[in-house]
Parts: structure tokens; C-alpha cells; sequence
């Protein structure tokens, strides 16, 4: 199993960008695809997550309404969209895979990680 994500870069605040993980090994059917982000000197907090099986996804609160996260089969992506990102959004960003639990929100349950691509948000 192996994790690509990419798309990260340099934004002013109020701007918007698109995180990308490609998969590879994995049939997004069967796993719980999740974005994490970790700014330096916190610990790893949950985004967002899509699960395989029926396609519903889950937000931190941090992430409703300005983040949307989706899956492209064909492609065996799971793109994350991020909207009105603030410099608070700065972060490493991380997409990780899960084939056990429901909405796994913790780094714990989380059975594949794919290296992270930097998020930093100008003021």
C-alpha cells in the first residue's frame, strides 16, 4: 500500500487549494481514506475522512464548510478541497488509510500513512 499526496504550496489567506492522494494498493471500496494536518509543535489532528464502502464523509469542526473531501475511482484519488484557508490552516498535511473501523478520527487507527505535502497560509 503506498500514499502520494501532493498539492500543497503557498496561499494568501482567503484562498483556496486542492490536496491530492493518490493510492496505490489500496481499493478505495474498501478503506477509510483521511486527511490529518500537523503544524509544528502540535500533534496530529484530524481533517476529514471519506469511507469507502458508501461513500459518506466526515469534517472536524474545523473543517465543515470550508473543506470538502472526495474520491475520484477511476483515478484512485481522494482529493481534499480547502476553501477560505487561514493562516491557523498552516500545517503539513497527511492522507492515511484504514480498512477496520466506521470514522477512524485518531492517528491510531490508521493503517497506512503516505508522506505530507506543506500547507502555508499568509496573513
Amino acid at each position: 500500500v503506498q500514499l502520494q499526496a501532493s498539492g500543497g504550496g503557498l496561499v494568501q489567506a482567503g484562498g483556496s487549494l486542492r490536496l491530492s492522494c493518490a493510492a496505490s494498493g489500496v481499493i478505495l471500496d474498501d478503506y477509510v481514506i483521511g486527511w490529518f494536518r500537523q503544524a509544528p509543535g502540535e500533534e496530529r489532528e484530524w481533517v476529514s475522512c471519506i469511507r469507502g464502502r458508501d461513500g459518506s464523509t466526515f469534517y472536524s469542526q474545523s473543517a465543515k464548510g470550508r473543506f470538502t473531501i472526495s474520491r475520484d475511482k477511476a483515478k484512485n484519488t481522494v482529493d481534499l478541497q480547502m476553501n477560505s484557508l487561514q493562516p491557523e490552516d498552516t500545517a503539513v498535511y497527511y492522507c492515511a488509510a484504514d480498512l477496520s473501523s466506521e470514522v477512524p478520527r485518531t492517528v491510531l487507527e490508521y493503517d497506512y500513512w503516505g508522506q505530507g505535502t506543506q500547507v502555508t497560509v499568509s496573513s
